[in-house]
């Protein structure tokens, strides 16, 4: 059963738990976020973005391109990855290959932190890192406008072709960050890549949620504690704020009860929590 909550003006579906999977599709983007289990219906999808090599979110990768030409799919799965991590995906996708007497070859762009790239009609995606064991990144994407500049709005369209043809500089290019996604990940992220608190939709880790599993161990596991997020509210600047990679030590019920009863008054109406509403889950 995947879940699927709305963030501002984006469908973010899928399934996340802590330790186990991760692997979300954002339709309106054109994106997958990590492979942590084969998902039919994200097959399709042509732009796959993994935030590390742990099995949890990068396992099913070799699956998902089974998938892909089950259901036609002819043209290789675009993959960014951190690029510590592109030869030891490769490789595993060659032995993938073997077992499945299958094609599985990807085009992979390897990124590094603060690496862009251009995706499609205005979209960009650029890398930021994140702190969890071995090389990991997070991932921002971005529009890139071109509008006239404040100083030339209101002025009639015969002027501004006139300007232009004598090559005035009357436009400027503006950037809106659209959605940021970080995962398995120390809190510290919010202060290295700060930009992600101004994003319209931040998709973020919140593995732990209670002092049975307090924020110093948390910090050991090099995850994210829901007291490290209560004590950052008022800097988070994003229209949606996306909860995600809960505990399996939690049941829905439980993420739910403690949200709704820990999130201060300033996240609650912001607050997307990415769990089953009830029940198990997965299944």
């Amino acid at each position: 059963m995947l879940t699927t909550v709305q963030a501002g003006p984006y469908t973010v579906r899928g399934i996340s738990l802590g330790g186990v999977y991760t692997s979300l599709q954002v339709p309106e983007l054109g994106v997958v976020l990590d492979a942590g289990v084969p998902i039919r219906s994200f097959a399709g999808t042509d732009m796959l973005f993994l935030s590390h090599g742990h099995p949890d979110h990068s396992s099913a990768l070799g699956s998902l391109l089974g998938i892909r030409g089950l259901i036609g799919k002819t043209s290789p799965l675009q993959v960014f990855l951190p690029a510590e991590i592109e030869t030891a995906v490769q490789d595993t996708l060659v032995a993938a290959g073997r077992l499945h007497r299958s094609s599985t070859t990807i085009q992979a762009f390897a990124m590094r932190p603060g690496e862009e790239r251009h995706l499609s009609h205005g979209l960009w995606v650029r890398a930021f890192r994140t702190h969890h064991a071995g090389p990991s990144l997070g991932y921002q994407f971005l529009r890139r406008v071109t509008k006239l500049k404040p100083e030339h709005q209101g002025m009639p369209g015969e002027e501004i072709a006139r300007l232009r043809k004598q090559g005035a500089d009357l436009f400027e290019e503006t950037e809106r960050l659209e959605l940021a996604y970080a995962t398995d990940t120390l809190s510290d992220v919010l202060e290295t890549a700060p930009e992600v608190l101004l994003s319209r939709v931040l998709i973020l880790e919140c593995t732990y949620l209670d002092a049975k599993h307090p924020v110093d161990s948390a910090r050991e596991r090099l995850h994210t504690h829901l007291e490290e997020i209560i004590a950052r509210a008022d800097r988070f600047q994003n229209e949606a704020l996306v909860l995600m990679h809960f505990s399996q030590a939690y049941s829905p019920e439980q993420v739910h009860t403690v949200l709704q009863e820990r999130l201060p008054a300033l996240l609650k109406d912001r607050v997307r929590i990415f769990a089953p509403d009830s029940g198990r889950w997965f299944g």
